[in-house]
């Protein structure tokens, strides 16, 4: 039976769940914004009508101005300011504290299904960088906006009901007036700020990815001279990002003369309106206006922004998209049989050479699930390959890769990503079966050298033993080796090959070991020849020297 294959989740679902996981962080944020809404356009109106007021008032001679209640008016703008300060915080912190708890949970779960896809290798460090970083940083940009609409709706109503002081006329002109500008400022942002979004996301995405790939050949491109032609490949990839970013500015600056024409048709509307009137009125008709303005304004930057939260949210469920989700409930019991070899079970060695490029490094990956199997070339128990999960079937295997990658930390910083609880003389005993103890205790440092940048403070073949002796710390049925001793000269690989055969024989790990040196493939049952990959994406396979199995041993996965 066929473990079942079952879909993932899509980006917008994950973004449902943490918005129903923070609702009441969202709920908090949405009353706050709505409050410092209303305060600042209570404010703003009563601060107006009181100024204007007191200096008439002042005009009138002592006994109006002494007959004039300055206490009121003074002590509620004091509590509104007091209000309007404390709902900002509160809107800040409730808000930025539900994007910042889904975010911590969003990014493990993409980070997860980068791992998890079969075509992870596809998707380059740059344009991870920018899907991780960039695109998840727009989605907590709609986190903190959900609360935009509920405190714009509540300003645009305090500012009508304070202009329904100077008459309903002003108040519902102004209303039409807010109303006519929304509509113009959305349709506007549809036409040109939403497809800027987009086209700034993309164009960033790029040059990230040309700017990631470039600074890693730096040394390279110094060697050769390449410099001027680097900087000419980041320019080009510049100048669309530069063109999406000044088209985005182009239309918020109309979106900005927009509110402006409509901040100025309200003025005139409440002059015209109020001219007959009570001169305090006036001025708080006035500045309620302009309150309903900027409150619409808020709601139109949120709706502007839409376009690059769409972007992002798409290439966010692109990569989510491509991760597939199994479901191994079951532990199956048997053997690897690559199509064209003798199954491979626990303490099998196989052997695969062949031209450069040939495919070699192709077949392991696919094993691997590190890039896609053609369905029916690869079986593990009987199952075909591309219906188990990458988690299962990568814990089969131990892998140093041909060109193995490292983080920037210590020797043991790297070490422990293979067995994170392995102690200090489970170190040193892998490092000497990769024969570069020697090498790290003469450092001085130590476990605790620094490997610097992706191992650069490592030769080559100290990479590649690095990475060897990572393998043998984890606890796999079988170790995969890619050319594990390229770049050593004989006696070094004569030393790596003697600790490999006594590890194999200790460990009672199975071995597929993918080298074009004989000596290596010594130590394998069978050897494989790979000739090229088929139109399929089958690996070519000629077996051209094999004895029998004795392994009679089965491995779970």
């Amino acid at each position: 039976m066929k473990p079942p294959v079952t879909s993932r989740p899509s980006i917008h679902d994950l973004i449902r769940q943490q918005e129903k996981a923070q609702f009441g962080h969202l709920l908090a944020a949405s009353v706050c914004a709505a409050a410092v809404a209303v305060a600042a356009v209570v404010l703003l109106g009563l601060s107006a009508w009181f100024l204007t007021a007191s200096a008439i008032a002042g005009l009138g001679g002592p006994l109006v101005a002494k007959a004039f209640n300055y206490m009121i008016p003074s002590a509620m703008i004091r509590l509104l300011a007091i209000v309007r300060t404390a709902a900002r915080y509160g809107e800040r912190v409730t808000g930025h504290n539900a994007a910042l708890h889904a975010l911590a949970a969003l990014r493990p779960q993409l980070f997860a299904a980068i791992a998890r896809s079969d075509k992870g290798q596809s998707l380059s460090s740059g344009e991870a960088s920018a899907r991780l970083m960039q695109d998840v940083d727009a989605v907590q940009n709609r986190f903190v906006r959900l609360s935009a609409p509920w405190g714009a709706g509540a300003g645009i109503a305090a500012g009508v009901i304070t202009c329904a002081f100077a008459g309903w006329p002003v108040a519902m002109g102004v209303a039409l007036i807010g109303l006519a500008y929304i509509v113009c400022a959305v349709l506007l942002a549809k036409r040109v700020t939403q497809e800027a979004g987009r086209q700034v996301r993309t164009t960033a995405g790029q040059l990230k990815d040309t700017l990631s790939s470039l600074s890693a050949a730096a040394p390279e491109l110094r060697a050769y001279g390449m410099s001027s032609w680097a900087c000419d490949r980041v320019n080009a990839d510049a100048v669309p990002y530069v063109e999406a970013r000044e088209k985005l500015a182009r239309g918020t600056a109309w979106l900005a003369l927009v509110q402006s024409l409509a901040m100025a048709a309200s003025v005139v509307l409440v002059v015209l309106t109020t001219a007959s009137g009570s001169a305090a009125l006036m001025a708080l008709a006035l500045l309620s206006a302009i309150a309903v303005l900027d409150a619409c304004g808020t709601l139109v930057g949120a709706i502007g922004q839409r376009g690059e939260v769409e972007m992002a949210t798409a290439r966010l469920d692109a990569l989510m998209a491509s991760a597939k989700s199994y479901r191994d409930d079951e532990r199956v019991q048997s053997y690897i049989d690559i199509k064209g070899l003798s199954p491979l079970r626990p303490r099998s060695r196989l052997g695969i050479c062949g031209a450069s490029g040939a495919g070699k490094s192709t077949l392991v990956e696919q094993l691997m699930k590190l890039r896609p199997a053609p369905e029916g070339n690869i079986r593990m128990g009987g199952h075909d390959l591309s219906r188990l999960s990458p988690q299962r079937t990568r814990s089969l295997f131990a892998y140093a890769a041909q060109q193995t990658h490292f983080i920037n930390g210590s020797v043991a910083d790297n070490l422990r990503l293979a067995a994170p609880n392995a102690t200090d003389a489970e170190l040193w005993s892998a490092l000497e079966r990769a024969c570069l103890d020697v090498r790290i205790r003469a450092s001085g440092s130590g476990l605790a050298m620094p490997t610097g940048e992706n191992g650069n403070a490592l030769s080559g073949g100290e990479r590649r033993r690095l990475g060897l002796a990572r393998a043998y710390l984890r606890p796999a049925p079988f170790l995969i080796l890619d050319e594990p001793t390229e770049g050593l000269d004989a006696a070094t690989e004569c030393e790596v090959i003697k600790h490999l055969r006594a590890h194999l024989a200790t460990s009672g790990q199975g071995l597929i070991l993918i080298s074009h040196r004989s000596h290596p493939l010594t130590l394998c049952e069978e050897v494989a020849q790979v000739s090229g990959v088929n139109s399929d994406g089958s690996v070519k396979l000629t077996v051209i020297h094999a004895h029998k199995n004795s392994g009679t041993q089965s491995f779970a996965i």
